[in-house]
């Protein structure tokens, strides 16, 4: 019986077609994107306490090529104490899911875990590995102190859970930041079905200067991080989170559980023969889901294995706090679009200057290479500055009309720069965190002007196609977006306005993928694998991040 079985869904083999017609898939997916995309994708979800009842099972999971795949993973053998960020909808621990539940504790938290095998008889023991934690195979004494007695059967790596067994681990959560844990127990084989995750280690304190998000907006909206920052550190102030798993998969290697599995084994290590080389991998995961999948909200019912998203969303000026993880056995070149990432730790450890505790050292990433095991923090942020253009559409003398600021109605858009030279005099504004050398630098009313003199900028005719659907990028910011369109048609991005719904949302749509053209495909059809969009969006846009 072969692991990747149709599940009918024709919809998703639809959308994936024959190279040839890349360029013109490439602009339709990053549109259908928009118009499809619910206008909440969001934070880093998991669940939380201290003591979690973990369990290892096998299931399906599925593909954008309308396949299920055979796979093992980590989930909730009871129901966990709680979930973050609060009032998500529809949020869920399956008995398995890929990747296993995000684990959210507090630094300082005698964090226990107990793990329950329930993996076929013939996968042998499995367990958990803990990177960056000094691990007890027991539930810690309350002075800290490690049982003499541990649980579990002896392991290569640590102790393990037999076959219908269990293993206890419990250990102090003593770092903040993002750290991953996964299989110990013939990783090759077992980290490649899916039994891997993450742990968000939040600090114990808030730093001096993290801004409430919802102070920003006028109308006011939910918190949705999971905390103000991500260390103990003032530089580690954040607005909105996001978790990003990055695995791959080799079809043939589940082919091959799967039709071991059902062997009668009574050995302790299994009876599996699983070839794990050559690697051939076919499926790129972020967060377990391939693009489009990936693109749909977390906890989607279609998913009931694979819980969680990678579809980032923010306001112009914030900042976006990446938690990036690699858990396959690749390195991959992921490259979010719009600006690079300033990298503040690897694996809980904080990168600061030598000179100078204060500062972080962290470099400045382009692309941000997962390796596998590892755990980064970063920060992104966009700002549109220096375009050469008003992104928020603004003219000389115009007055606020948009209903969703009435404080501002009828009042002049003016932009006073701080000492950065954004305007930041107003958080409640409608242009906070516009760059003010750009304000009131219009675009050309046609779509042929005087670009070669330094501008300001023309937007393409929609009926030229020359420079590609996509020129220049996506519809601007602005909840007037469509009366600012250029062309007789308006369907064109980024000259027309289809993706934005009217009055609502009229932002910009970064394209963040891995630069390893293979990873953005799903068994080599383009597009698909490794891929999202960034959405910026408008002060006036809410961004509810509940579903």
């Amino acid at each position: 019986m072969s692991p990747i079985t149709n599940n009918n869904r024709s919809a998703k083999a639809a959308r994936l077609a024959t190279p040839f017609l890349l360029p013109l898939l490439l602009s339709l997916f990053a549109l259908l994107a928009l118009l499809c995309a619910p206008p909440a994708h969001a934070a880093a979800p998991g669940i939380t306490g201290t003591t979690f009842n973990l369990n290892a099972a096998d299931s399906t999971i599925s593909q954008p090529d309308g396949m299920n795949v055979y796979s093992w993973g980590y989930g909730c053998s009871t129901a966990p104490s709680g979930f973050s960020p609060a009032g998500m909808a529809g949020a869920a621990c399956s008995n398995m899911q890929v990747p296993g539940p995000t684990l959210i504790v507090h630094q300082g938290d005698k964090v226990t875990i107990t793990l329950t095998n329930n993996l076929p008889a013939a996968a042998g023991n499995t367990s958990i590995l803990f990177p960056g934690f000094q691990v007890c195979t027991a539930v810690m004494n309350p002075d800290g102190s490690c049982p003499a007695v541990p649980t579990g059967v002896p392991g290569l790596l640590t102790r393990e859970a037999a076959h219908g067994g269990s293993v206890t681990y419990s250990f102090v959560a003593s770092t903040a930041g993002t750290h991953s844990y996964y299989s110990g127990t013939q990783g090759d084989l077992q980290i490649e079905m899916g039994l891997y995750g993450a742990i968000i280690v939040l600090p114990t304190v808030v730093p001096a200067g993290c801004r409430a998000v919802a102070s920003t907006l006028p109308d006011g909206q939910p918190d949705y991080r999971n905390a103000a920052a991500a260390y103990n550190h003032s530089a580690s102030c954040y607005d909105r989170e996001y978790l990003f798993q990055f695995a791959e998969m080799d079809p043939r290697i589940h082919n091959q559980a799967q039709q071991q599995a059902a062997v009668a084994c009574t050995q302790p290590t299994g009876c599996m023969t699983v070839e794990t080389e050559p690697y051939h991998p076919a499926y790129f995961l972020i967060n377990g889901r391939s693009m489009p999948d990936d693109m749909d909200p977390n906890y989607a019912v279609q998913y009931p294995h694979q819980p969680y998203n990678g579809n980032p969303h923010m306001h112009p000026g914030e900042l976006v706090l990446l938690r990036v993880i690699g858990n396959g056995r690749w390195q991959h070149p992921f490259h979010e679009h719009g600006n690079h990432v300033r990298v503040l730790a690897r694996d809980g450890n904080l990168i600061l200057s030598q000179t100078d505790a204060t500062k972080l050292a962290g470099p400045l990433l382009f692309t941000t290479t997962t390796t596998p095991g590892l755990a980064m923090d970063g920060i992104f942020y966009w700002t549109g500055r220096g375009l050469n253009w008003d992104v928020y559409g603004h003219t000389a003398g115009a007055l606020y009309t948009d209903a969703a600021f009435p404080a501002y109605l009828g009042k002049p858009v003016v932009c006073i720069p701080d000492a950065n030279g954004y305007y930041t005099a107003d958080p409640l504004a409608p242009n906070y965190y516009e760059w003010c050398q750009d304000h009131d630098k219009p675009l050309e009313a046609h779509a042929f002007g005087a670009v070669g003199s330094g501008g300001p900028v023309t937007l393409p005719d929609s009926n030229i196609l020359t420079n590609g659907q996509w020129y220049g990028g996506s519809a601007y910011l602005g909840p007037d977006a469509t009366a600012r369109a250029v062309g007789p048609t308006g369907t064109t991005p980024p000259s027309g306005t289809l993706a934005n719904p009217p009055s609502t949302e009229a932002g910009f749509a970064f394209m963040w993928h891995s630069h390893n053209e293979r990873e953005i495909t799903t068994s080599n059809i383009f597009p698909g694998g490794m891929m999202m969009m960034m959405l910026v969006d408008p002060q006036a846009f809410l961004i509810n991040e509940a579903n």
